[in-house]
């Protein structure tokens, strides 16, 4: 069956799943398969669930389907490929913008920012949490409705050629890269590897008549974009759109905006310094695409974060930045520098000594004597904890980085307590409290009975660091 039919049948059945216990009578139901999961051999049971049809690429024994379901089995070579050319025939669909993020940190937040700016003034479709793979990515498209104003779709990455694939079915008019960092370095083979790897948008927006949003701070895009035929900046300096953070007393990052939108101070829900640049995107694409300027501040003040990124959570009496969907070596460096920066309450703060240079363990001694001390009053850190997960996909460098963060750890010092969990800092020698598993830090933060403290949890996807809070 051509592409075309497949669509007039999605024409009638919009909704796509791909997974039957999520299925509902009239859906299509996708049998793709993996490494470790065959949707064929659930056809039978997603015909029995209601599914209007199904289209798989191996054929499933006649016993199992009854003769009257026969037709509404559609046979494919390849689901996947059919998916993603299902996609690409419904974006061709479209002429209104297509923005597509991508970058090292911070895509999902910048996704939801600018999709609550550009929300208050059209109809914008995006990306659901982070559904930005090969998957995901064809399903946000299809689920673009033809009430559609602009769509906002973010791709995730971990090796090279996967954005260039990515862009030959979304088709993007518009692109912003958040930034370049040390993500995925296994994967795309190096740092080098990550900028020609998430360069493959601008790539694509240079040789497509395409529009570029891009950070002028970051030491690697300017000169990445060169080339693109329409760009719009946005920065700290030298930009269409500059911001800068403003001060406060509180954990929660504000934003003053000193050139191209009089937006006044945005008052974020967002912890951390380092979401700066991502409400300096939000901006810069609502102006962009004439968003009111009292409108943008209103949609970035009301966004809170969820789904465990920069979340301020108040529980047992103790302060928790909950920033716990992934990490990688600059994720977690600007994680703890903003945390050790973060103010406390007068109340809160205290000369207790640091608790954490005593090993938990005998095989940890410490391996960081005479740390430099970095600036900053011993007090605004004696009541901060820190309860970090290792970082995931590093390659040969994975070690290394892990001794870097440790290393970034002992400079502040003063922490109340510092504890790190699996992978490979089980491999760093460090006088931290240490444990194999976030299920064995959980216990220990419910033992340690902490009160006033202010606690960061931060870790990859894969150490499930969220379970820590139990």
């Amino acid at each position: 069956m051509t592409i075309e039919k497949i669509y007039e049948i999605y024409l009638r059945h919009p909704s796509i799943k791909t997974d039957t216990r999520q299925l509902q009578p009239g859906d299509l139901f996708f049998a793709l398969k993996g490494p470790n999961f065959n949707g064929n051999l659930f056809a039978a049971k997603a015909l029995q669930l209601g599914a209007a049809y199904v289209i798989l690429d191996e054929t499933p024994e006649a016993a199992t389907i009854p003769a009257e379901a026969g037709s509404r089995l559609v046979l494919v070579p390849d689901v996947l490929k059919t998916l993603q050319g299902l996609a690409l025939h419904h974006r061709r669909h479209f002429r209104i913008p297509f923005l597509a993020i991508t970058g090292s940190n911070g895509k999902t937040t910048t996704k939801e920012l600018i999709h609550a700016v550009l929300s208050s003034k059209y109809k914008t479709y995006t990306t659901k949490g982070n559904l930005n793979n090969h998957i995901g990515i064809p399903l946000t498209i299809l689920s673009v409705g033809r009430d559609a104003q602009l769509a906002v779709i973010e791709m995730g990455a971990n090796h090279q050629k996967e954005i260039e694939g990515y862009c030959a079915y979304t088709l993007p008019t518009h692109g912003l890269i958040t930034n370049i960092g040390k993500a995925h370095l296994e994967g795309f083979g190096g740092p080098e590897g990550v900028k020609k790897g998430k360069g493959e948008l601008y790539d694509y927006l240079r040789a497509h008549d395409g529009t570029a949003f891009v950070l002028t701070d970051s030491p690697d895009l300017p000169h990445m974009s060169e080339g693109i035929p329409h760009i719009f900046t946005y920065g700290t300096h030298d930009a269409t759109i500059v911001g800068n953070v403003a001060p406060t007393e509180d954990s929660f990052l504000h934003v003053d905006l000193m050139q191209g939108a009089a937006t006044g101070t945005i008052h974020t829900q967002l912890v951390g310094d380092y979401n700066l640049p991502n409400v300096l995107a939000a901006v810069a694409v609502g102006k962009f695409f004439g968003v009111p300027d009292d409108l943008i501040r209103q949609s970035i003040e009301t966004y809170a974060p969820a789904n465990s990124r920069s979340q301020l959570v108040e529980k047992d009496g103790n302060h928790i930045i909950l920033d716990a969907y992934n990490a990688n070596p600059s994720s977690m460096r600007a994680a703890i520098e903003n945390f050790a920066r973060l103010p406390v309450s007068t109340s809160d703060r205290s000369a207790a000594s640091d608790r954490s240079a005593t090993p938990d363990r005998s095989a940890t001694p410490d391996r960081s004597a005479a740390p430099d001390q970095a600036p900053g009053p011993l007090q605004s850190l004696s009541r901060k904890v820190l309860i970090l997960g290792a970082m995931a996909e590093l390659g040969p460098e994975s070690v290394a980085e892990h001794e870097d963060i440790v290393q970034l750890i002992a400079r502040y010092g003063g922490w109340q307590h510092v504890v790190l969990v699996g992978g490979d800092f089980q491999k760093v020698r460090h006088p931290y409290i240490g444990f194999d598993d976030s299920k064995e830090a959980a216990a220990w933060l419910r033992s340690a009975q902490l009160k006033g403290s202010y606690i960061l949890i931060k870790g990859s996807r894969s150490q499930k660091m969220e379970e820590v809070l139990g």
